[in-house]
């Protein structure tokens, strides 16, 4: 593999602010050398390659910190319901699929989100019976926390009026009796085995997947809750040596016996493939008002939302992590899910629970108080920073105006000296990392509403997919920043995000990933 001189662009490093370099000598997949082109140029041997950025921008690859690849992968073989407007657009979509005939018994719709809906309501059993009685029929929330079935999938499920759903889920009802709506764990448990797809396909769709995260400019993704299918799965891809790009598999932890026949693949790749720890969730989603708060939704007097484990549950899981000296995520939407991770994790002694460096994945409406509890104990808030656009409005009707300001709270966070990443949970939606960046330095929801407190600048945004993230990961010395030693994962994109005026970030083309 000849090495490389890359030159004649802005070159940022993330290793500190304001600081770009010339150029960057590469040799073997590591950067050699990083500096003035004079001093660069002098590392050329016979057969390096010389490429002149144009004038484009270079930056460390970016890094996402809380995805699922396998999901995602899976969302590519079903039928997309993100552009329907209302519910016979729902019904005409999956009416297509009832003609194709295939042979797959259920016919699954994706990524429906009722809030966008004409109706402001998700479909029924009887509506989707309307589409077909004799196979059965299941549509997922774009949050992946509910969904709703037909008839005939409540009959397979062999769900009734008098079933009971399991704590920390619901099943739907309309005057006593069942309309098809599943949600939380009665969604988890209920669905977890419809979706079959033949091996084969599925590789497929993993490689499909995997270039459209290197599309966005993202080099080490996530699979945020690895069944021992999903994990199998992303193993036989790595034994195949398919993987281009880094994975990290957090499995379930009711899953952790699969660390006894996959030690190698502990805390360390094989072929582009690793295990990062354990994953719970603590609770459901704002949008889906299932999210657990302290303070109960606007316009209810007192529902709000519901955890998803008991305290104890969560102590013995918080234990069990650390015990094997594995990260934890923990899925944590609502403030009172947030206090009980926390309360948790302070049952611990601190040098032991910064050992594992737990992460609050999404920790959307987490408080200025709860950050500095984070701080002191080593919690790693993942802000899923993109609610601000895409439910930004729903949170003002469910939450009021003075908690969406202060979702995803990154500049308190940057306040406090407390490290935090940014992420997209694809397939809720695509891992485009400039939009995530737009996002959080504008704040700005889809009916153009500016929620004003929590915005960051550019650099601070850039730090959450980069060097933060791959802090992360416990990879802070191999990725993030352009730093001699690192690895050379690098992004190139058309416009440097530190110049163009902020508001249009989104805009910019990710060129090349390397």
């Amino acid at each position: 593999m000849p090495s490389q001189i890359y030159y004649n662009g802005d070159i940022i490093t993330m290793e500190r602010e304001g600081e770009q370099v010339e150029a960057i000598f590469v040799e073997k997949g590591v950067i050699q050398k990083v500096g003035r082109w004079e001093e660069i140029k002098l590392y050329k041997k016979k057969d390096t390659q010389e490429i002149d950025l144009k004038g484009k921008t270079m930056l460390p690859a970016f890094i996402d910190a809380h995805s699922h690849i396998t999901a995602f992968a899976k969302s590519l073989a079903y039928i997309s319901l993100t552009e329907c407007k209302n519910i016979t657009e729902i019904l005409e979509e999956l009416a297509k699929k009832v003609q194709e005939k295939e042979q797959n018994n259920w016919i699954v719709g994706v990524e429906y989100d009722q809030n966008n809906l004409q109706e402001k309501r998700y479909p029924t059993r009887w509506e989707l019976d309307k589409v077909c009685r004799d196979r059965p029929i299941c549509i997922t929330h774009v949050s992946g926390h509910m969904g709703v079935v037909n008839s005939k999938g409540l009959e397979i499920m062999q769900i009734t009026e008098d079933s009971i759903p399991p704590e920390g889920g619901q099943y739907g009802k309309e005057n006593g009796i069942l309309n098809g709506y599943l949600e939380e764990t009665a969604f988890f448990e209920k669905t977890k085995w419809i979706d079959k797809i033949n091996k084969e396909k599925l590789f497929d769709l993993l490689e499909k997947a995997q270039t459209i995260y290197r599309k966005y400019g993202i080099k080490t993704v996530q699979d945020g809750l690895s069944s021992i299918e999903d994990f199998n799965l992303l193993k036989e891809m790595s034994e195949k040596r398919k993987w281009n790009i880094d994975v990290v598999s957090y499995i379930k932890l009711e899953n952790a016996s699969l660390l006894e026949e996959n030690r190698a693949y502990m805390k360390r790749y094989q072929n582009h493939l690793k295990i990062g720890g354990y994953k719970i969730i603590l609770d459901g989603s704002p949008q889906g008002k299932t999210a657990w708060l302290t303070k109960p939704y606007e316009g209810e007097t007192e529902y709000r939302g519901y955890p998803s484990k008991t305290d104890k549950e969560v102590e013995e899981s918080v234990k069990k992590a650390v015990v094997d000296n594995m990260q934890l995520l923990a899925h944590c939407n609502g403030d009172a899910s947030a206090d009980q991770y926390i309360q948790a994790c302070k049952k611990i002694p601190i040098k032991e629970i910064k050992r594992i460096r737990p992460v609050m994945i999404h920790a959307q409406t987490v408080r200025k108080d709860q950050l500095k509890k984070m701080k002191e104990i080593g919690i790693i808030p993942s802000f899923f920073i993109a609610h601000v656009y895409y439910w930004g409005d729903i949170h003002l009707k469910n939450l009021g105006v003075n908690r969406t300001n202060h979702i995803s709270p990154a500049k308190e966070a940057e306040k406090l000296g407390l490290i935090y990443t940014f992420h997209q949970d694809t397939p809720v939606i695509v891992p485009n990392m400039l939009e995530t960046i737009w996002c959080a330095v504008n704040r700005k929801t889809k009916e153009g509403i500016y929620l004003v407190g929590e915005e960051i600048t550019v650099y601070e945004a850039l730090k959450a997919v980069t060097i933060s993230a791959a802090y992360q990961y416990f990879e802070e010395k191999e990725k993030g920043s352009i730093r001699e030693g690192k690895k050379a994962d690098f992004v190139i994109l058309d416009k440097n995000p530190l110049k163009v005026p902020k508001e249009a970030i989104r805009n910019i083309k990710v060129i090349e990933v390397i």
